[in-house]
């Protein structure tokens, strides 16, 4: 019992940490680290030059800033979610059922009616999500630029009733990284950039699961099982900027892997708010186990095209390597196996297209739409993630009351593709049941943003 409550939450940790990687981009990775570049959808994000966030958007950026500045700010994700078309059924081992006695346990399982629960829809809290960015040119050609960012992140949190609750019913997962960087302009036309980053990820994953035969599937009985785990690793991001000529910008960024080896602690809480004990042995269920955890590697590709001398264009193209999750693999205290499985995760692609106009020299207007495809295959979505392709549409605006200070704000509005959860587990009660859910499952996001920028 208590390794098939381990393999359940373990299973679940794995998963939702390796889509932490994804809000505003495929998944839970999380886009929001500029708001200037949130109004035109990022198109511009490896090329264009507005301020201190280029220390994240491209490297080699900050060589082309005139003078030190510091910009500071936030996105603040408010998510919306429709449940419809709900079948969550409970199934109990034919023998069991009948007589109550596991001992007369079959093998073979049949449906035993409805799970009993809600599809309140509203599982994902409103979140901000804040960056800091500092930029100093240290001379002609060599600058200096430090952030604090929040590069992956994400949060669920069903209602207690929840009839999906046996898949999953809270996730949340934080990674903060600071990262240290160096610009050097080469030439006119040339710079390039790098930087390190440490990162620091935690998590807390919780699923039910069935905790009294005698009250088969009743939310009241269910047993909390949940998982803590924290970790911290190291990347790096590499970029490049070409200006063949002053009107067009291209610029290349690589962010690199991070590899985590996540360790935390396993804990089951009965009803009463007490340790959970196994049903054979008498002991408390709860252990330590250990899960190793890559994010993958990012490529992104932009040009800022200078139309005239108010109007430019952007175009944004960003790679992400998601085939390197095509197996989860969690091992417990004493090195066992605990679970292992094909993910199937696809490489994923996302395009943008933006612009900006200057209206008068202290104001400047911006737009943007995004593309993105999801990384993730039908046969393995699940009520953790249940997203699928995206559209963004991004409106903003900068105001620069002096030539120091410079506020920018953002709207977007993100929708997803309808998509559909289609789950099943046969380990519920040891073994003696299980549970399915499906449903239809339909999101969208708005996002508000504000950041100020202030230069020495």
């Amino acid at each position: 019992m208590q390794n098939k409550l381990n393999k359940l939450s373990w299973a679940v940790a794995i998963a939702a940490a390796t889509f932490a990687g994804q809000a505003h981009a495929g998944g839970y990775q999380i886009n929001e680290q500029s708001v200037s570049g949130q109004g035109y959808g990022h198109a511009g994000r490896s090329s264009n030059v507005n301020d201190a966030t280029i220390v994240f958007g491209n490297p080699a950026g900050m060589s082309f800033l005139d003078r030190a500045q510091v910009t500071a700010g936030g996105t603040y994700l408010n998510v919306n979610s429709r449940i419809r078309n709900v079948q969550a059924n409970a199934m109990l081992d034919s023998g069991f059922a009948m007589t109550g006695d596991p001992a007369n346990a079959s093998g073979q399982q049949i449906p035993v009616g409805d799970i009993p629960g809600t599809n309140q829809g509203d599982m994902v809290p409103g979140t901000l999500v804040p960056f800091a960015f500092y930029a100093q040119p240290l001379n002609e050609r060599l600058a200096f630029g430090f952030g604090v960012y929040a590069p992956f992140g994400s949060k669920t949190d069903y209602e207690d009733t929840f009839q999906g609750r046996y898949f999953g019913d809270y996730t949340e997962v934080r990674v903060i990284s600071a990262q240290p960087t160096l610009s050097y302009r080469i030439n006119d036309q040339w710079a390039v950039g790098a930087g390190i980053t440490y990162n620091r990820v935690d998590g807390e994953l919780r699923r039910r699961v069935p905790g009294d035969p005698a009250q088969p599937f009743d939310p009241s009985a269910d047993v909390d099982s949940r998982v803590e785990g924290d970790d911290d690793g190291w990347g790096y991001n590499l970029g490049v900027i070409f200006q063949p000529v002053p009107e067009t910008t291209l610029g290349l960024t690589y962010r690199s892997k991070v590899s985590y080896t996540l360790t935390g602690d396993f804990r089951a809480t009965a009803p009463d708010g007490s340790v959970a004990l196994d049903p054979n042995t008498g002991a408390p269920l709860q252990d330590s186990a250990s899960l190793d955890l890559t994010t993958p590697e990012t490529v992104n590709f932009s040009v800022t095209q200078q139309m005239s001398d108010r109007l430019k264009l952007m175009f944004g193209a960003s790679w992400t390597r998601w085939s390197r999750f095509d197996q989860i693999l969690v091992t417990g205290s004493q090195g066992q196996q605990i679970t292992q499985e094909t993910q199937n995760y696809s490489n994923a692609w996302a395009f943008a297209l933006g612009g900006e106009y200057q209206l008068m020299p202290q104001l400047a207007l911006r737009a943007g739409v995004t593309i993105d495809r999801t990384p993730t295959d039908d046969e393995f979505r699940s009520v953790r993630i249940p997203s699928d392709d995206r559209r963004i549409f991004s409106l903003g605006a900068g105001w620069s009351p002096t030539d120091d200070l410079t506020l920018d704000f953002a709207y977007s509005y993100l929708t997803e593709r309808g998509t559909q959860v289609s789950q099943e587990r046969d380990d519920l009660y040891a073994g003696l049941g299980g549970a399915t859910y499906s449903a239809d499952y339909k999101n969208e996001a708005h996002g508000f943003g504000a950041q100020l920028t202030y230069r020495f």
